[in-house]
């Protein structure tokens, strides 16, 4: 599984932009700095339609796409 850590300054939109990549609202998203305390975390598949021939070509029973798991982290202040 690929990672990928959201890392940025304070009440940029880190928050938001997790929200979007994982078609949630579990990270709560708010107009003033370090609304996030603990990290979120969210786990999205990668579609992919070439798995579908690959899948009549080996005549697998199970197909498994990528998955891209994100972390959501509170914002970073300069000297931390």
């Amino acid at each position: 599984m690929l990672k990928a850590g959201i890392v940025g300054l304070p009440n940029v939109g880190k928050s938001t932009l997790f929200n979007a990549l994982t078609r949630t609202r579990n990270a709560e998203s708010a107009n003033y700095p370090f609304c996030t305390i603990d990290p979120n975390v969210g786990v999205v598949s990668v579609p992919d339609s070439r798995l579908a021939a690959l899948q009549a070509i080996a005549k697998t029973q199970v197909v498994i796409p990528a998955a891209i798991e994100f972390v959501d982290i509170a914002g970073l202040v300069e000297g931390a």
